[in-house]
């Protein structure tokens, strides 16, 4: 296999370069379509982007200049903009999944159902999948890879986002010969009471969603990037939520991890308040005592664990090498390798009474923590991820993780149907280990 760069240079230079389409128009979304269309990655070409608001996705394309779109309702009109090379939006995200001369689509939605369906679609339709959506890809990230290998076609998460991060780091170690036992992100802070209205001053600072804001507020975007990670390289959490240790630096993040989980197949965790502030961690092991001795005089301390860390994460910039990589190679960034190790679970952020409806990610009711696999089929708890749009059955009390037979489901959900597919076809087949 010929290096990427020049295989994207050469598709840049012939005039075929890898055409994307983007899925969704928040803010996420704009800052990939900003970079993909201002001095754009060579061989590289966003052609479309789906949005049930038109005015949304054909904003981001006049952020970036371009004022002049091709507004498509149908897959023939769609695909006939892209070959004139005129830049096109749809309301009907749906067309650039069927579109033949679309690569691959981004999904930016950080929705559950319709990014299922989304998904489902795109991967019938032999897309390429790059998910910038945790939520979707935390709750029904392994049936999806299972569907996405029989069409063989590429499911990945993406690098620049946390996970995407430390399993490009974590891949890399692993290939020196190195020995990963935990990985995971860096937070600033964690408040599980924080709400749409708490956030929603920040929010408008950034032309951010509230309740995608609070998500990351109140920990459940981090028990959802936590899952990523852990169904990707088949580390488990040490407890409930994660230990979340506070920590001037990430360095001191082995000072907190007990030894003997570690070496039991390794953790999924996070760094509290640490420097550098963003971007994300791996701790290695190593017990020989001249190796020791030698990574000593090398300023990475006495051991057994060593952490190296990537000290920022750049997800509308990175997105171009998960891109790349997954057209041209079908290398997935990160990506499940066998049924759930870990699953997020829905927590009360209030006392709430029977006949609410709970509102999801980032919502008032509320928050989302991260759990072993085992222990959450065992306690038969409520996805996170498949919440939104639950009316509860009986009174939950704050904090109380609800479960699923506390709830009445949406009827016709295709995420409650995926997840059962998945439940049924990882019965019998544990999760592999790398």
């Amino acid at each position: 296999m010929r290096a990427i760069d020049e295989v994207l240079k050469e598709r840049h230079d012939r005039g075929d370069p890898i055409k994307i389409a983007l899925v969704g128009a928040g803010a996420a979304a704009r800052m990939i379509a900003l970079h993909l269309l201002i001095d754009p990655p060579k061989g590289i070409r966003l052609v479309a982007i789906g949005n049930r608001t038109l005015e949304h996705a054909r904003q981001a394309f006049a952020d970036a200049g371009i004022r002049s779109t091709t507004t498509a309702d149908s897959v023939a009109a769609l695909e006939g903009a892209i070959d004139k090379g005129s830049p096109a939006v749809t309301g009907d995200a749906m067309l650039v999944c069927q579109a033949s001369n679309v690569d691959a689509i981004v999904d930016c939605t950080g929705t559950v159902e319709y990014g299922a369906r989304l998904a489902t679609a795109a991967i019938e339709n032999r897309k390429h999948l790059i998910l910038v959506n945790s939520e979707l890809d935390a709750t029904l990230g392994p049936i999806l890879k299972v569907q996405a290998d029989r069409a063989r076609v590429t499911l990945t998460n993406a690098d620049g986002d946390e996970p995407g991060v430390a399993m490009t780091l974590l891949r890399y170690l692993r290939s020196l010969g190195l020995t990963p036992v935990a990985t995971g992100n860096l937070k600033g802070m964690v408040d599980r009471y924080r709400t749409p209205e708490t956030q929603r001053g920040f929010a408008a600072q950034y032309s951010m969603n509230p309740n995608i804001v609070t998500s990351f507020a109140d920990g459940t975007k981090l028990a959802m990037e936590a899952t990523v990670l852990a169904n990707a390289t088949g580390f488990k959490v040490g407890k409930r939520g994660m230990y979340g240790p506070p920590c001037a630096h990430v360095k001191e993040i082995i000072d907190h991890l007990p030894l003997k989980q570690l070496l039991d197949g390794g953790l999924i965790d996070y760094a509290l308040g640490a420097e550098p502030h963003t971007g994300a961690f791996v701790v290695v092991y190593e017990e020989h005592p001249l190796k020791q001795k030698y990574l000593a005089y090398l300023k990475m301390g006495k051991g057994p664990l060593y952490v190296f860390y990537t000290p920022f994460h750049l997800p509308h910039v990175q997105l171009a090498s998960t891109l790349a990589r997954a057209v041209l190679a079908q290398d997935a960034t990160i990506a499940p390798i066998g049924g759930p190790v870990c699953e997020v679970a829905t927590v009360a952020k209030k006392p709430l009474k029977r006949g609410d409806v709970l509102d999801g990610v980032g919502g008032f009711a509320s928050y989302g923590v991260i759990e072993n696999s085992p222990a959450f089929t065992a306690e038969d708890l409520l996805p996170m991820g498949l919440s939104e749009g639950c009316r509860l059955s009986r009174d939950v009390a704050k904090d109380e993780p609800i479960r699923r037979g506390d709830v009445e489901f949406p009827a016709g959900r295709v995420s409650d149907r995926l997840y059962a597919e998945q439940k049924e076809y990882f019965s019998s087949r544990p999760s592999q280990r790398r």
